[in-house]
């Protein structure tokens, strides 16, 4: 396993990355790039929602603010902040198993796909959790997620059908925090609020993969990846002291209602959005251009967390939205567990 390392690659994404097409609609919600229009804008006309809240706080150079973000692939991270040897540290999705679907393939995720967790490589990255944000219920977000609970003992938060999927999966119940979006919570040293966002619809109909709820009491164990339905999606906003903010929405697409006023340091976004009007410009516009912007969720999972990044081809789209949108952004773009200390 390699070793955390420092990255910090302002520049075009790297050309060692796969520039093909995405060939077929992402079964977890991310589009294709002929949606690339909808990343970008139709027009300089982009109508600018009103941000309420004061000021940005002002950061320092890079490396300032003792917040490290780790990316764990696809939409997983792991943010870590205070003593050096024993540093609190927040979850985000993290699915290590990466367990083949052919998600990116011409035929797409076959729904058949047994669920399955390698321990073992989880074991190896050491993972500690304080608390684990679930943002939706998808193969390539849930699967890992009950054995990492039982081992770090961190809360879990997520939706009821989030909480019933991780219960039949066999997370420790206690550990599971249900949570339905307008939740402000206070830990020690930092905050995380709990938004209601949208899942990406794909393909001519635009319709949410593997969509549905799971209400009440928890369903059979699930077997296949198309037991795990999304069951609503989250954003997360955690904000350490006065050091700090970071925003993940949880996938390519967002209700701007939910996001204004929040104006994060740092935005975690996905490629994809087709379906979204002005994806990018609007969304940066909504949350007053966040300093830095990273990437996520743009590898293609059926290679391995020890491999290097795959693009399944829709970050080179992103960056040019980004940086046309937001020119002053740091599009900060990471490898497989490199980390980023803001």
């Amino acid at each position: 396993m390699s070793p955390l390392r420092k990255s910090r690659q302002d520049g075009p994404a790297a050309r060692r990355l796969s520039r093909r097409h995405l060939l077929a609609a992402s079964a977890t919600g991310t589009a294709t790039l002929a949606g690339a229009a909808a990343l970008i804008g139709a027009s300089s006309g982009t109508t600018t929602p009103q941000v309420a809240g004061g000021p940005r706080r002002r950061l320092g150079p890079p490396g300032s603010s003792g917040v490290q973000l780790r990316w764990l692939g696809n939409n997983g991270w792991e943010i870590s902040f205070g003593d050096p040897d024993k540093p609190t540290t927040i979850l985000i999705d993290p699915w290590i198993t990466r367990f083949r679907t052919g998600t990116y393939t011409p035929q797409g995720a076959d729904p058949a796909t047994p669920i399955t967790v390698d321990t073992g490589l989880i074991d190896s990255l050491r993972l500690r959790a304080a608390q684990i944000l679930v943002t939706h219920g998808h193969y390539d977000h849930l699967p890992d997620i009950p054995y990492i609970a039982a081992r770090t003992g961190a809360t879990v938060l997520g939706t009821e059908t989030h909480a019933n999927l991780l219960t039949a999966l066999g997370a420790p119940k206690d550990q599971l925090s249900v949570v339905r979006g307008g939740e402000y919570l206070q830990f020690d040293g930092y905050t995380i609020q709990v938004l209601n966002s949208l899942h990406s619809m794909t393909g001519p109909r635009q319709k949410v993969p593997f969509p549905g709820t799971r209400p009440g009491s928890p369903p059979p164990r699930p077997q296949v990846i198309s037991d795990l339905v999304e069951g609503g999606t989250l954003a997360y906003l955690i904000t350490i002291g006065d050091r700090l903010s970071i925003l993940d929405n949880g996938g390519a697409n967002y209700d701007a209602r939910q996001l204004a006023g929040l104006a994060p340091d740092v935005l975690l976004v996905q490629p994809g959005g087709a379906s979204v009007p002005d994806y990018v410009p609007r969304l940066l516009d909504v949350l007053d251009h966040p300093p830095y912007v990273i990437p996520t969720h743009w590898d293609d999972f059926d290679h391995a967390l020890t491999e290097p990044a795959r693009d399944w081809g829709g970050l080179t789209a992103l960056e040019t939205a980004v940086r046309q949108a937001s020119p002053s952004a740091r599009f900060i773009r990471l490898d497989h567990l490199e980390s980023f200390t803001p």
